[in-house]
């Protein structure tokens, strides 16, 4: 069962979603706190905790997602790579392979 947050923020499917709510809340209790307890003003306190629930929420949600994407692109090297080696494993063309004497005046 999933559980959208304002009715279209999918919290369980969407990456990054669930910790950014968790790390938003977390970020909010302690600024808000944090402010009422220097300030004793309950108004002021409520608003400084809505806005650092949004600047956590968005600040790791853009964190997070930058290391998703640069997860995602190693990975896709990584299996092109795996893919070229499998495909000139044994050839002329594997980097790996020492060529002899007679093979490097050809090329």
């Amino acid at each position: 069962q999933s559980f959208k947050l304002l009715g279209f923020l999918d919290v369980q499917n969407v990456p990054c979603a669930r910790e950014s709510v968790l790390y938003g809340s977390l970020g909010s209790l302690v600024m808000g706190l944090g402010h009422f307890l220097a300030t004793s003003r309950v108004r002021r306190s409520s608003d400084v905790a809505v806005g650092g629930f949004i600047c956590t929420m968005l600040g790791y949600w853009f964190y997070c997602r930058y290391n998703l994407a640069q997860q995602r692109i190693r990975q896709r090297m990584l299996k092109e790579g795996m893919r070229n080696r499998v495909l000139f494993e044994g050839s002329y063309l594997d980097p790996e392979k020492e060529q002899t004497g007679s093979e490097r005046s050809n090329s």
